[in-house]
């Protein structure tokens, strides 16, 4: 669909302002065609609540998370279709059920995929229901009338974080899925001749050298002259049994003053966050702040495709605005690039380290790295 945004008229802004209405968003007494300021601010407020970019446009994934949430859990019969999967808020229940139940149905993502339909056919078994892996009214009725098993906590995220505790403090041998933003044709942000791709592609390269250095098997979702989409890369990632997944970025802003590095990890803005991903992205920003002096821009939780529907923990960094003079000529400089690198991987090394060995943020070197790595007798 067409980016919708202020001054835009017609019936695709109506669907807008209805949905928005809907949600208790927009007072809309009198239905309209016309994208107004009362739209934008109500289209904003949806967008903050459901961790997306806060433009006050329309795009793909704001339309799509607005239709998602029109559904509530037994409005409709759920089920696992492999060509085109059911999303939806009714979707995000069933998994948060299931889980609060006990069973494995993955990242609450909203996305019905075939690890929520083992986790309901369990479900099903269990409870003495027909095991057909299709959320119908008598599954509905059952799980809203049984008590949960966990309270007050995130099974999936628990299972996040002892998967890093029982992977150990080496580097060596995991597995990891480097992501430079755009590509091809899609150069992302380009000021003075300075294009997000390339520089992030090198950058991707730098880290991609150095991880390899540790023993580490690092994969880049594209090269040069490609740009896949976020649910390809997601998928290569997940296909790949990917143990952490880095997506590099490059921000702009219509304000050329805005500058400083920061870092995303997934989390709906309502309390569901990934706390290995949460972590991650704390060590990262830190570094990439103590070695570079870049402005700290923080830490914060998104929804993503790249984040929300990826199996392993995630985490995006936008190092800097091409658009702020001072940023675009940091990012420039391959030197700054390799101390980018240097931080992100030690940024890694310290979530493996879960506090043990360490360092103060900012002084863990690659030297002190690889004898860390020699130290533990992965590296000859």
């Amino acid at each position: 669909m067409p980016l919708l945004r202020r001054g835009d008229f017609g019936p695709d802004v109506a669907e807008v302002r209805a949905t928005l209405t809907k949600l208790g968003l927009l007072s809309d007494p009198q239905p309209s065609q016309v994208f107004d300021l009362p739209v934008e601010h109500a289209v904003r407020a949806f967008q903050q609540q459901r961790g997306l970019i806060t433009d006050g446009i329309v795009g793909p994934a704001t339309y799509r998370a607005l239709r998602d949430a029109t559904y509530r859990l037994g409005d409709r019969p759920l089920a696992f279709l492999m060509a085109q999967p059911v999303t939806g808020d009714d979707v995000f229940a069933l998994q948060e059920r299931l889980l609060e139940l006990g069973y494995d149905a993955g990242r609450a993502n909203g996305e019905f995929g075939h690890q929520t339909e083992l986790a309901l056919r369990s479900f099903q078994r269990d409870y003495g229901l027909i095991v057909d892996g299709m959320c119908g009214p008598d599954t509905v009725r059952a799980l809203r009338q049984l008590q949960p098993k966990v309270r007050g906590g995130r099974p999936v995220f628990l299972r996040e974080q002892e998967r890093v505790r029982r992977a150990g403090p080496r580097l060596s041998g995991k597995r990891i899925i480097i992501d430079p933003g755009h590509g091809g044709e899609d150069r992302g942000v380009v000021v003075d001749g300075v294009s997000e791709a390339d520089v992030m592609l090198d950058l991707a390269r730098l880290l991609e050298g150095k991880m390899a250095a540790t023993g580490m098997e690092a994969l880049l979702t594209r090269g040069p002259n490609n740009n896949p989409d976020e649910s390809e890369r997601a998928r290569f990632a997940n296909e790949a049994g990917a143990d952490l997944i880095l997506s590099l970025h490059a921000d702009r802003n219509a304000s050329p003053l805005a500058s400083g590095v920061a870092t995303f990890h997934f989390g709906t803005g309502n309390g569901t966050s990934s706390t290995v991903g949460e972590a991650l992205a704390g060590f990262i920003q830190r570094e990439i702040v103590a070695r570079t002096g870049m402005l700290d821009c923080r830490t914060h939780p998104k929804t993503w495709e790249m984040l929300r529907m990826t199996r392993c923990t995630a985490v995006r960094v936008e190092v800097g605005y091409l658009t702020n003079a001072g940023d675009r000529q940091r990012l420039a400089n391959p030197s700054f690039r390799d101390v980018v690198a240097e931080g992100i991987l030690v940024a890694v090394k310290r979530l493996y380290l879960l506090g043990k060995d360490d360092q103060p943020t900012g002084t863990f070197t690659l030297d002190d790295l690889m004898r860390h790595e020699v130290a533990t007798g992965k590296i000859r």
